[in-house]
């Protein structure tokens, strides 16, 4: 039975829920309910958040529950992050969003096909697994997390992959951003069609 709710969308693993800021990209420093799924095949190195890698560790979670959840804060937006929510069908749960007037976005890597409706895909590629073509161009905002020097070739690798009107940001590893910051600093000066993004809920210290 929850294999077949877990399909269908119905049920979910949820790490956590919680009413926050966007910390980053396009729309930092909008209010919105976060809702992070458990379960990841990327599997980042520097990833700030390993525990929601193994979705085992996370109880399935009725999603009419969850939609009931984002109905109690004030502001009509939702982020569905990980782990890699593409992983499942989010069909159901976005739709439920959205026929009570949220707003829906998504923070995903692009390797998995992506399911659900969306007012705004964020995708931040992964050299460990890359995007698909299929869903790299439904990206609004293209967000490359820069630890070496290296990562500018990977962002402008796939820079010509996404649509003219996508967002093109550039972001500091936070374990390396004072040391990286110069640099993507001077590489945007020198390759203006990026603009930076900041971990700014870091320096705000909130979730």
């Amino acid at each position: 039975m929850e294999k077949r709710l877990l399909e269908q969308g119905k049920m979910l693993p949820i790490m956590e829920e919680f009413y926050s800021l966007q910390g980053e990209g396009r729309n930092t420093g909008k209010a919105a309910y976060f809702i992070r799924v458990g379960g990841c095949d990327v599997g980042c190195y520097w990833c700030d958040v390993k525990e929601s890698w193994n979705a085992e560790n996370h109880e399935l979670v009725n999603v009419d529950q969850v939609i009931k959840n984002a109905q109690t804060v004030k502001a009509k937006a939702v982020v569905i992050t990980g782990g890699e929510p593409a992983l499942y069908n989010l069909t159901y749960l976005t739709s439920g969003l959205k026929r009570l007037g949220f707003e829906t976005f998504l923070e995903t890597s692009g390797s998995e096909i992506i399911t659900g409706m969306w007012d705004w895909i964020c995708v931040s590629p992964k050299k460990n697994s890359p995007p698909l073509a299929s869903e790299i161009i439904k990206a609004y905002e293209l967000k490359v997390i820069v630890s070496d020097e290296s990562d500018f070739e990977w962002a402008e690798e796939n820079a010509p992959k996404v649509r003219s009107d996508c967002f093109l940001y550039l972001q500091p590893e936070w374990s390396k951003v004072n040391v990286m910051m110069p640099k993507i600093i001077e590489y945007i000066l020198e390759h203006p069609k990026w603009q930076i993004s900041l971990q700014s809920h870091k320096y705000m210290h909130i979730p």
